[in-house]
């Protein structure tokens, strides 16, 4: 294969010996008519014809569930941004409890999201684990990747989760936030401390 080129979001093109292109990627990127069977797919083609259509399904992880329940708890509005399809991804949403999900999404579309959010004064951690998600990741004021992601999502992120546990998301943010109140309480003691003891 030599002019390999990816296409963020799209796919992947390459030429092979002859000259020939041959795409991998989603179905307007081949140049397939995409079936509505609730798949997510990935097609292989030349030159606008499909030839093989490869159909996925996800499982949640063990602990996903959970992970989000404890965000939650906690007071962290959480929004699902994906490139699967809008359907698949809101119904895995729906699964987790998510009220905000948006499927479809490309990386500008989740940089625009992470912006935004940033411009209403909100803080913004980011989850991500592809390439894709680099530029999103660079722009969150934290970032995570996950520990078997892509090595740009990695080198990308401030922290990388080698565990792989989304609960351990959870416990680093509520750790976080108990580090953050010792800290407030050592600062108020040592302000009391000084305040009473240097005038004596």
């Amino acid at each position: 294969w030599v002019d390999v080129t990816e296409v963020p979001g799209a796919g992947v093109a390459a030429r092979d010996a002859q000259g020939q292109e041959w795409r991998l990627g989603s179905a307007a990127f081949v140049g397939a008519a995409a079936a509505d069977e609730g798949a997510l797919q990935l097609w292989y083609g030349a030159a606008g014809r499909a030839w093989l259509r490869f159909d996925f399904d996800e499982a949640l992880r063990p602990d996903a569930a959970q992970a989000i329940a404890a965000m939650q708890q906690q007071g962290i509005q959480l929004r699902l941004l994906s490139g699967d399809r809008d359907d698949r991804v809101r119904r895995l949403a729906a699964q987790l409890g998510l009220a905000s999900a948006q499927g479809g999404a490309t990386p500008s579309d989740k940089l625009a999201a992470v912006r935004a959010a940033q411009a209403e004064g909100r803080v913004v951690a980011m989850l991500g684990d592809g390439i894709n998600d680099a530029p999103v990741l660079a722009q969150a004021d934290l970032s995570l990747a996950m520990g078997e992601g892509a090595d740009l999502a990695r080198h990308s992120a401030d922290a990388v989760l080698l565990s792989m546990r989304l609960g351990d998301v959870a416990h680093a943010f509520a750790l976080a936030r108990r580090t953050q109140q010792v800290i407030r309480q050592n600062i108020a003691w040592a302000v009391a401390y000084n305040a009473a003891c240097i005038p004596l």
